[in-house]
């Protein structure tokens, strides 16, 4: 079993910025699709960004141009800079990775609340 932590989530204000990183256990992101998402209260969980093996990245049209996931193999941890926080952006922030061919795969982490709030 291999674990995800993420961390880096807190309360910031409107047109701050966040830096949430997640660390696996074992070094799995290079084999990976290793995705943010987020739940707000009342709301479904959603992809915010999305990274691919091959270092392609997807973003919801949400967060374009303002959040940039990136990844570092040898660290086996993946970063999600967030810029020019919006208090819709609130929610609890989860990494996860995932692998649909053998070995398959699929981690989650445990969430990191992020806040933003004047």
């Amino acid at each position: 079993q291999v674990q995800l932590v993420e961390s880096g989530g807190g309360l910031v204000q409107p047109g701050g910025s966040l830096r949430l990183s997640c660390a696996a256990s074992r070094s799995i992101f290079s084999i990976a699709a290793v995705g943010w998402y987020r739940q707000a209260p009342g709301k479904q969980r959603e992809l915010v960004a999305l990274i691919l093996s091959g270092d392609s990245t997807n973003y919801a049209d949400s967060v374009k141009g303002r959040f940039t996931i990136s990844r570092d193999n040898a660290k086996n941890t993946v970063h999600l800079q967030m810029n020019s926080l919006k208090p819709e952006d609130t929610a609890v922030y989860y990494c996860n990775a995932r692998r649909q061919v053998i070995p398959k795969f699929d981690y989650w982490g445990q969430g990191t609340q992020v806040t933003v709030s004047s």
